[in-house]
């Protein structure tokens, strides 16, 4: 991990608070970049300071896969391709984190525990959001592999949760363990079981 630390001067482009209040979907690309260990660093932070946890070391290993994609040339970009890989591998291999760098991936994001994690490589992951043990951000279709789950800013997905399909979940919206997302969450709403359902309010008593 210390080859993280070598590139401080380096960045990617992430997503902005500013912006994940307004978009759900949080384009990476239109918020100000921070350097690699800036954003190891809030990471780190957002990880209970805490580097031995293996949801720190899969973000700090996809930031730096981001990161190495911006050396040019090619060649000159191989050695730490090559390490990226293998740093890779062992995320998924040892702590069942499956987080490859094409995910576009908002800051503070907490993988809070291990085993069982797969993101779809064309997902999309807003600010502060929170990944438990067992979830799946997946394709649905066959014939449609592209199709990825968009989450937005602060979104809180519960335990064993599967989110299939080209689906958009709003802000501050929750996702109950074990469900089933197959529709899009509006903002702010909880959605529970198989196939996923909004859990309606219950009615103030007078």
């Amino acid at each position: 991990m210390s080859i993280l630390k070598t590139a401080v001067n380096q960045s990617q482009p992430v997503i902005s608070a500013d912006n994940a209040a307004s978009n759900p979907v949080n384009d990476a690309a239109t918020a100000a970049p921070l350097s690699l260990w800036q954003q190891i660093r809030e990471d780190w932070q957002a990880h209970g300071r805490d580097w031995t946890k293996p949801g720190f070391r899969a973000v700090a290993v996809y930031r730096f896969g981001v990161w190495r994609m911006q050396i040019k040339p090619k060649l000159l970009r191989a050695p730490f391709s090559l390490l990226y890989r293998s740093l890779y591998r062992k995320i998924r291999n040892g702590y069942g984190i499956d987080l490859p760098y094409t995910v576009k991936l908002g800051r503070r994001v907490v993988i809070e525990h291990q085993n069982g994690i797969i993101i779809h490589g064309f997902s999309v992951i807003g600010d502060d959001c929170i990944i438990r043990q067992g979830v799946t951000l997946g394709n649905r279709y066959l014939d449609r592999p592209d199709d990825a789950p968009k989450l937005g800013a602060r979104v809180n997905v519960g335990a064993g949760a599967k989110i299939l399909g080209d689906v958009t979940i709003g802000d501050d919206a929750s996702i109950g363990a074990n469900a089933v997302v197959l529709s899009d969450v509006p903002n702010g709403q909880t959605a529970v079981g198989i196939p996923a359902k909004l859990l309606q309010a219950k009615p103030a008593q007078n």
